[in-house]
């Protein structure tokens, strides 16, 4: 089990309800964390429309998330 934090932005952070929140997962990848947490939130934009963050890098959905990772989901910018 991972303690991580996550950031929720724009369409996410309405879904979701709050900004941040830290939870305890078991997901393998964080695609898996992404997929556990749409279930969760009812989140509505698929994945493959997200970019995603690990403590302030770009990373990969493939990535494993680890213990004290802060994680930003970062959906699609329209600007205006």
């Amino acid at each position: 089990m991972k303690r991580v934090t996550l950031e929720y932005f724009a369409a996410l952070r309405d879904e979701a309800k709050c900004t941040t929140e830290t939870i305890e997962t078991e997901a393998d990848t964080l695609a898996m964390l992404y997929d556990d947490l749409a279930i969760a939130h009812g989140f509505s934009l698929p994945r493959a429309r997200l970019r995603v963050a690990v403590n302030g890098a770009f990373s990969v959905w493939g990535r494993l998330p680890e213990d004290g990772d802060h994680i930003v989901f970062i959906p699609p910018v329209s600007g205006g």
